[in-house]
């Protein structure tokens, strides 16, 4: 699926329906990276980042919580990242992922009273494969030995390590579960430090 493309969405949204019958729960975490510098950024570098991780929150958020709303029930979370406070050669990801917070806060206020939590957890340093597409474009975003860079990170982070996909799962599953029933609104970050 395609979750830039609401016809799409929908359709999807709609199949799962006819096979759970229910959504308790949806969790948008497609990303893209697409890096450059301001100077240097095009119009399909903007538009791909800002399409994948912001509108096509919007769209399947969208699309699951109509049937949400009619089980007064659901969870919804949200994938940012730390570098929505900012990243160089990173402002297209840097604005769509600021606005999923944003969109985080402002859904949590409209869907609470269906019984709908929505919350996002903001990744920092997390080895993945996305990982790789941040060394490619290392250069581009001042950085001119990616290893030593990530050395340099675990020397300053608290726990000493990258984090792991498992790392985030398992505030994602947190927030998932009933046990985050009266946590609405929140954006955690997950980067192994008290300072994001």
């Amino acid at each position: 699926m395609d979750i830039t493309n609401r016809e799409q969405v929908e359709n999807a949204t709609e199949d799962v329906i006819k096979i759970f019958g229910k959504i308790d729960i949806l969790v948008n975490n497609a990303g893209v990276l697409k890096d450059n510098t301001i100077d240097n950024m095009t119009d399909d570098d903007w538009e791909t980042v800002i399409d994948v991780n912001l509108k096509g929150s919007f769209l399947c958020t969208q699309a699951a919580q109509k049937y949400m709303k009619q089980q007064q029930y659901g969870k919804i979370v949200m994938v940012s990242s730390l570098a929505a406070a900012g990243s160089r050669g990173r402002v297209n990801y840097a604005s769509a992922k600021a606005g999923v917070q944003g969109m985080t806060k402002a859904l949590a206020i409209e869907l609470g009273p269906y019984g709908i939590n929505v919350n996002a957890v903001a990744p920092g340093f997390i080895d993945t494969d996305m990982s790789e597409v941040s060394r490619a474009s290392a250069k581009i975003r001042g950085i001119e030995n990616f290893d030593e860079f990530k050395q340099a990170f675990i020397q300053k982070n608290p726990i000493r390590r990258v984090g792991k996909p498992e790392d985030v799962a398992g505030v994602i599953a947190f927030l998932a579960s009933r046990e985050a029933d009266y946590v609405t609104g929140q954006v955690i970050y997950v980067t192994g430090s008290p300072v994001g």
